[in-house]
């Protein structure tokens, strides 16, 4: 039983990963979860010409990654937002997948240096993941000024009121995994 974690940038130091960093310890510490972290830039998957089912022989690690996916029992998407949209590495992956992602729930925390912490980047991804299928949860995680909130290792800094944020938005994911666990 566990939660996936997707850190979808791809940038050197980029602050997408602390804030995976920090979601991926939260859930490991305070739910009876797992957790997977996916990190697109560890990865470094080509341009996919073609969804994963149509491709006649896969790199190992395509399918490590969408195993990955399917046996997960919901996932959280840490996106950066690059001028109002999702970077192209993680609608690279979102669209190698497609049954991978029937009735998985989802979550999407965002980052963003800006004062809305990405949030515009909501709208656009749920569009992707409703045309795949996939269950997105309502709560959102935005993240600005990441800088002043968690240091390298994604850790809190002193003050910082992100666990009670962070609290609720993993909280609604985990009501929506059982929720789908009941109608299965």
């Amino acid at each position: 039983m566990y939660i996936a974690i997707i850190s979808a940038s791809i940038r050197v130091n980029n602050n997408t990963q602390r804030v995976a960093a920090l979601i991926n310890q939260y859930v490991q510490s305070n739910t009876g979860y797992k957790t997977k972290l996916l990190d697109l830039n560890t990865y470094q998957f080509p341009l996919f010409t073609e969804r994963l089912s149509h491709q006649p022989h896969p790199q190992p690690n395509v399918i490590e990654f969408a195993n990955a996916i399917k046996n997960s029992q919901g996932v959280i998407i840490v996106v950066p937002e690059y001028n109002g949209g999702y970077p192209a590495a993680l609608k690279n992956v979102v669209d190698l997948l497609y049954s991978e992602w029937y009735h998985k729930p989802v979550a999407i925390s965002t980052v963003s240096d800006g004062s809305f912490g990405g949030s515009q980047v909501i709208t656009s991804l749920q569009f992707v993941l409703w045309k795949m299928k996939a269950i997105t949860v309502p709560a959102m995680f935005p993240n600005p000024n990441v800088k002043n909130e968690l240091n390298e290792q994604g850790q809190a800094l002193p003050d910082s009121p992100v666990y009670k944020r962070l609290s609720a938005f993993i909280a609604e994911l985990i009501w929506c995994i059982e929720a789908v666990n009941k109608m299965k």
